[in-house]
């Protein structure tokens, strides 16, 4: 019987870890605010679908979706899958924003912390993308 006998990847240390958690954190809280904003369909939501060209029925679909987002990246078994569908979602917020001609760097700085701190803080991501010493 063969056995498949995968090196188990080095833990990060205590203080990656923590730092990982305290970055994987930060997105969080604007996330959960936009998720329950978009529930709650208030006048700014309202304006700013209008203005993002967005039909205001999808309001609710995308608040669920951001919302089971992050409560997949903060459970830590499925964090890395979390992380590939909220890069998704920010993919989107980033085409519609350059679509308009308008900035994006929050929604990119909140993917680029969000990945930052997973790879601090799981080791199976930083076997997946070793990165070099010089």
């Amino acid at each position: 019987m063969a056995t498949d006998t995968q090196p188990t990847p080095p833990r990060p240390s205590r203080m990656a870890f923590w730092i990982g958690w305290v970055l994987s954190a930060l997105p969080v809280p604007l996330f959960l605010f936009s998720a329950f904003g978009k529930f709650g369909k208030s006048p700014d939501v309202v304006k700013g679908f209008e203005h993002l060209g967005w039909p205001l029925h999808t309001a609710v679909p995308l608040g669920v979706l951001e919302l089971a987002c992050v409560v997949l990246f903060l459970i830590p078994q499925t964090a890395v899958l979390g992380a590939i569908l909220i890069a998704g979602y920010l993919g989107g917020a980033i085409a519609t924003h350059v679509r308009l001609e308008e900035p994006f760097y929050m929604q990119a700085s909140l993917g680029v912390v969000m990945w930052l701190g997973l790879y601090l803080r799981e080791p199976r991501l930083r076997a997946l993308v070793p990165l070099r010493t010089l």
